[in-house]
């Protein structure tokens, strides 16, 4: 069943559910894209360097048969290669197998030492994660390169994930000329951040939700409010989960190398959006302030962000 799309604020339309990519092993992440595309009907594929498979995920997207032209392919900079975003973008753009990418995102706003110890995840001395400490100035030149290769067409949207309301209004839009098209945040039921969303609905940023159904050992699954709107629509509890932000308009990507998983998250998401009344979108949107406040993704990255129930972990406290 082919997703719906979303417009975004430069015109250009993506597919409302998309397979997330992340954690996925290169030699399972090719059978799953080319299952995807192939047999499940997905258009939208979300990947990213740092995830270290972007070219097995283009060997499934060649593998499927589907032409490049009908495929929504994002892509993300990762964190150590800020002051080089052409030259990190044509490496993924190799790798992928593609001349564009439809939508690139700035994959964390903090800017790691592009020659630290490691190409990834550089460490300081005492073990923290070397965030340059002028991080918040350099997100203004990083989105500038993004503008740049916007402009050359070597993208057809630019976004941003992992950006606060905070970040966003303190240290990128003052100076952006391009408004970012998304922002991918961790958005499910125990971490809804409906405030974020609201406030990026305002500024005509589209909300992407990555581990929609939680991640490693979420205990989202056994929800009893979900659980119970499952049984009463004849659907699975993830089907209401994944239904829950597909109704609200949010781009949602959940993961899976499991054909069956694949499937069912599509066709269960978009089956749920269609059942799901106001009045249950209210009763899961307050489900997380009812004590079930969640936030699983939370690198220690030892700098305030400006999220909401994500307390900084500095090293040594």
């Amino acid at each position: 069943m082919a997703a719906p799309t979303i417009k975004l604020n430069n015109g250009v339309e993506i597919p409302i559910i998309g397979l997330g990519t992340w954690q996925s092993k290169p030699e399972e992440v090719t059978n799953a894209v080319e299952y995807a595309l192939k047999e499940a009907g997905y258009r939208h594929i979300d990947c990213a360097w740092a995830y270290g498979n972007e070219k097995e995920v283009g060997e499934g997207i060649r593998r499927s048969g589907v032409p490049r032209k009908d495929i929504f392919l994002t892509s993300k900079l990762w964190a150590t290669h800020h002051e080089r975003v052409e030259a990190s973008l044509d490496e993924t753009l190799a790798n992928l197998g593609t001349d564009y990418l439809d939508l690139y995102l700035v994959h964390w706003p903090i800017a790691l030492n592009p020659n630290g110890n490691d190409p990834k995840f550089p460490t300081r001395p005492d073990g923290s994660r070397d965030v340059l400490p002028d991080w918040q100035e350099r997100i203004r030149s990083t989105w500038a390169q993004f503008e740049a290769v916007l402009a050359k067409g070597k993208v057809r949207a630019i976004g941003v994930s992992n950006f606060s309301e905070v970040v966003l209004e303190r240290d990128l839009l003052p100076h952006a000329k391009v408004v970012p098209a998304v922002n991918q945040v961790e958005l499910h039921l125990y971490n809804p951040q409906l405030q974020l969303v609201a406030y990026l609905k305002r500024k005509g940023i589209v909300p992407q939700a990555y581990s929609p159904l939680g991640s490693t050992n979420s205990p989202l699954l056994q929800d009893e409010t979900a659980g119970a709107l499952a049984q009463q629509y004849g659907l699975t509890t993830a089907d209401i989960l994944l239904g829950y932000l597909v109704a609200k308009d949010i781009v949602t990507l959940p993961k899976s190398v499991t054909p069956a998983r694949i499937k069912s998250n599509i066709d269960g998401a978009l089956a749920a959006a269609k059942k799901l009344t106001k009045e249950d979108i209210a009763k899961l949107d307050g489900v997380a302030a009812s004590g079930k406040q969640l936030r699983q993704i939370q690198p220690p990255w030892g700098v305030e962000l400006g999220f909401e129930n994500w307390p900084v972990r500095v090293q040594g406290k």
